[in-house]
């Protein structure tokens, strides 16, 4: 099937607030105390994130930060629109960006292998030659070898550069340079490690909007994942329908995580955090929230983006499968 055409589509920018990296980096370190018992915040510069354990295809997350919406849940819900194809490179190339990193979770390309399917989006373009990283998580099909688990993750080759449907990547140059740093261990607070950055942020500088963008690892512990199996033939209409649908797993560390935050809305019908991870032995998925509190370890790095770019907003939408 053909990806969409950007030209046809709207494409709105909005900028972001950009406060300096350090006054981040003090907000989030007085502000997560409340959710981990440990906590270091730091300005710092990325480790090479093509290496193990993170396994990223771009070394660092900077250079022209921007965060990434394409689409939205209700091309998904209540019913597949499986027109929505967006073919990333040509996303790239349209908005003028070479070299590109494309980082964050969406829906993976269902045309590959059949089916619906998790995205962990992990693309680099430089001079126009794909390194493909990325990795895609799906329901295996009833009568499944035993032993081979109800989920299957697989790498995409370098010439399939779609995904579907809905997602949240950062885009950069994919540089090295200097992010935000946050190690934080043992939860004793409600929030995940995302939604607890989120709110400290939002709490802190109200009608500010600030956006983020990059990887975490999952250093220690276990987290609550899900994996969407492949369309619904019945309508989805209220969260309890999609909550039926998915499948959830108990995944464990290490385990990379991309995607993107953002404090607020700007009228765009915007989802606000959406990280999907990956790892080496298999485990993949929408992540959640961590199911281990006393154990677990997290280490992010995050840009600071400049601008958040709105692809294909949906004409009707909803609030439902936001979570």
């Amino acid at each position: 099937m053909a990806s969409v055409d950007y030209s046809a589509v709207p494409i709105k920018e909005k900028t972001l607030h950009q406060p300096p990296l350090q006054e981040v980096a003090d907000v989030l370190s007085r502000g997560l105390k409340s959710t981990f018992s440990t906590v270091e915040v730091s300005v710092a510069d990325t480790p090479d994130l093509t290496q193990s354990p993170y396994y990223l295809t771009s070394p660092g997350l900077t250079g022209n930060a921007k965060l990434l919406e394409l689409g939205g849940p209700p091309y998904l819900l209540p019913l597949v629109q499986r027109d929505k194809l967006y073919d990333l490179a040509l996303l790239a190339k349209h908005l003028k960006q070479d070299p590109a990193f494309v980082a964050g979770a969406g829906a993976g390309p269902w045309p590959h292998i059949g089916v619906n399917c998790e995205g962990i989006i992990n693309l680099s373009i430089n001079n126009g030659t794909i390194d493909q990283g990325t990795r895609i998580v799906s329901i295996e099909p009833v009568g499944a070898p035993k032993g081979k688990g109800l989920y299957l993750q697989r790498r995409l080759p370098n010439n399939e550069t779609r995904t579907a449907l809905l997602g949240n990547y950062l885009l950069s140059e994919g540089k090295p340079g200097k992010v935000i740093k946050v190690v934080a261990k043992k939860r004793i607070g409600e929030s995940n490690f995302i939604t607890a950055i989120r709110e400290t942020l939002k709490n802190h500088y109200g009608d500010k909007i600030v956006g983020l963008g990059g990887t975490f690892l999952l250093r220690a512990g276990k987290v609550k994942f899900h994996v969407m199996p492949d369309f619904s033939a019945t309508p989805l209409c209220t969260d309890s329908d999609v909550d039926t649908w998915l499948h959830y797993f108990e995944m464990k560390a290490p385990i990379t995580h991309v995607g993107t935050l953002v404090t607020g809305d700007f009228g765009l019908d915007l989802r606000v955090q959406h990280f999907h991870g990956f790892s080496a032995h298999g485990d993949g998925g929408h992540y959640h929230y961590d199911t281990t509190p006393g154990d677990v370890e997290y280490e992010g790095y995050f840009a600071l983006a400049g601008s958040i770019v709105r692809v294909d907003a949906p004409t009707n939408t909803h609030a439902v499968g936001r979570d």
